[in-house]
């Protein structure tokens, strides 16, 4: 099933689950059941042989003792094959005695709910917080039940607010109102990890299932989604009911916020402190809480909640957009981080301390390397500036290509953002026609507010169709800042849109197809003598054409494909030998653009044929 075949049918179920939602849960309902009844079908057959065989030993003796080893073992595949084995998740591992509080509203919430037992709570690293129910027996169930808890998640919430989170996790397993839905979406959750364990096990007998499971699980999927969606919004209606609406709209905005936050700000902050420090000297996990409350500035939360509110429900996500969520609960949305102290960590009792400790500790283990390795870059890097410093002194102006990276060095490690400026304002004085230098001004007025960058980021766009996926976020994001939402929503559906076609782009340019158009490569003849000295230098190339696929995206790039052959005739094709050619030519040869490398033998042979047929592709 291809993405815009799904897109259809859920579309189309969505309909009807509004026209008819029993009748469209009976469908669903009966998809499920008959997923569970293929599987059980086949075990009961083999099982029925197995004991045919069993009985029959007397009559066919020896006979029957054979058939009975090939049947069990095939028995035995089959159970290995839909014994799904999930990993527990991990995290630090907490305990009622640890944090009474905590486990007081779990337990409250699990009676009003009638949500199952949680064997373990673990609190995790990330800012998220959800129900994993690990199967003991496999596809046959009985559950042990995990409840995961972000720790940045407590940190960046109220405890009103976490509640409100907590209810909508229990309310994916509540009994009850929903119980369909619930088990339609714990089947769609078995399913995925079915398939996934069927995949990589690669089991023998797993050919039973797995052109059903190929056919039967997108389907259900999409089948379900519907359902699914509405799981997610019966789930945000509990929150709203055992807390309050507002209460409920607040931990979703206080969490679409705080994730942007956290990736586009905390954590590079930290990171740059390797420019600075050989060794990290603090801990991130410790720290985290008071900063949420001094740098949620205006200006960022501003630019990342209608960001937020920008983006779409789709078929993508079973979880529902941000806007489209608030509305269901009838809110508006509502930013309001915890003050110093009053965030929901302190439900982890006398249990914070070991484990934000625990956290801190382990990312030291783990990001050590890897902060060496940055220092050891910046320092690098301050030296190369001091260099160029010196060079431009001495000849008064540097080449183009030195000049860039003398004007993004002073801004990065230089730490000069006006130096920076005035250096790529001058680099776009020389070369106006530049998309690179018209973006560098551009983007960086912007940032400053200065609306004289605008015209530049789209100049950008004129020279360089390829810098419209940024080009189009950074005026997005620009707009969403000066609350200019109308044209702040356009250009998001211009960044969605030319992000779609780069995608397309990439698999274009990846793959070479029977059907696809060539023309004559079009190398002047310098380059030409250039590509064909470089290529018969590589020992074991026998043939080599050169041909310019036709590509429907960013046409002004030119992209190439060069096929070569490597064996001799009449003999047999060695796969190994042309990936070995392969490599020489990588390292071999520069090409004049964007190339695809291909071995026109074995499955490719039909390619020479093809390549033979454009006028100049011989080259070797």
């Amino acid at each position: 099933m291809t993405n815009d075949d799904f897109d259809q049918l859920v579309s189309k179920l969505e309909g009807l689950a509004r026209r008819n939602p029993l009748g469209y849960k009976l469908r669903v309902l009966l998809l499920a059941m008959l997923g569970n009844a293929y599987l059980g079908l086949v075990f009961i057959l083999v099982a029925a042989t197995f004991l045919v065989l069993l009985i029959s030993i007397k009559m066919l003796g020896a006979l029957a003792l054979k058939l009975i080893v090939v049947v069990w073992l095939f028995l035995w595949m089959i159970l290995k094959s839909l014994w799904v084995k999930v990993l527990p998740p991990t995290g630090a591992a907490i305990r009622a005695h640890e944090a009474p509080e905590l486990f007081a509203m779990i337990r409250e919430l699990s009676a009003k709910l009638g949500a199952p037992h949680f064997h373990h709570v673990l609190v995790t690293e990330d800012l998220n917080a959800g129900v994993v129910q690990i199967p003991r027996l496999g596809m046959f169930g009985w559950h042990k039940n995990y409840l995961l808890l972000g720790l940045p998640l407590m940190k960046s919430l109220t405890v009103d607010q976490f509640k409100a989170v907590l209810a909508h996790e229990f309310g994916h397993l509540a009994k009850g109102h929903g119980r369909l839905s619930n088990w339609i979406y714990l089947q769609r959750l078995r399913w995925s990890r079915l398939m996934g364990q069927l995949e990589s096990n690669k089991s023998k007998g797993s050919f039973l299932f797995t052109p059903f499971l190929n056919w039967y699980a997108p389907y259900f999927n999409a089948y379900s989604f519907p359902l699914a969606r509405a799981n997610e919004y019966e789930a945000d209606a509990t929150s709203a009911r055992l807390t309050s609406p507002r209460t409920a709209a607040e931990a979703l905005t206080n969490v679409d916020v705080v994730s942007s936050y956290i990736s586009e700000y905390y954590w590079p902050q930290i990171y740059k402190q390797a420019d600075d420090l050989p060794k990290p000297n603090f801990g991130p996990f410790a720290g985290m809480g008071d900063r949420f409350a001094l740098e949620l500035d205006q200006n960022r939360t501003k630019t990342w909640l209608e960001r937020a509110l920008t983006n779409q429900t789709t078929s993508a996500d079973t979880h529902p957009a941000l806007s489209d969520r608030l509305q269901a609960i009838g809110e508006t949305p509502h930013l309001n981080p915890p003050e110093p102290g009053q965030a929901a960590d302190q439900l982890l009792g006398k249990a914070l301390a070991a484990i934000t400790e625990n956290f801190d500790r382990n990312w030291l283990k783990t990001i050590e390397p890897a902060w060496q390795e940055r220092h050891e870059q910046v320092q690098e890097s301050r030296r190369r500036l001091v260099e160029l410093e010196q060079q431009c002194i001495d000849n008064h102006k540097l080449a183009p290509e030195y000049a860039y990276e003398r004007a993004k060095l002073t801004e990065t490690v230089g730490n000069d953002a006006d130096s920076a400026l005035d250096q790529f304002r001058a680099l776009l004085n020389d070369a106006p026609d530049s998309a690179l230098f018209n973006f560098s001004v551009g983007i960086r007025l912007l940032a400053r507010d200065d609306e004289s960058g605008f015209e530049l980021i789209e100049q950008a766009m004129r020279l360089d169709e390829e810098a419209s996926v940024n080009a189009c976020e950074v005026l997005r994001d620009y707009c969403w800042r000066h609350g200019r939402q109308e044209e702040a929503l356009l250009w998001h559906n211009r960044f969605l849109e030319n992000t779609q076609k780069s995608q397309f782009a990439e698999i274009e340019r990846n793959e070479l197809l029977p059907n696809d158009l060539l023309d004559p490569h079009g190398l002047t003849e310098d380059q030409l003598v250039q590509l064909q000295t470089e290529l018969k230098s590589v020992v074991g190339l026998r043939k080599a054409y050169l041909v310019k696929k036709r590509v429907r995206h960013f046409p002004n790039r030119p992209f190439y494909v060069l096929a070569y052959t490597v064996t001799a005739r009449f003999r047999l094709h060695s796969k190994r030998k042309a990936v070995k050619i392969l490599q020489r030519i990588k390292q071999a040869v520069e090409f004049p653009g964007e190339t695809l490398i291909i071995n026109a033998e074995g499955g490719n042979a039909r390619f020479e044929r093809k390549f033979a047929g454009v006028e100049g592709a011989r080259i070797v």
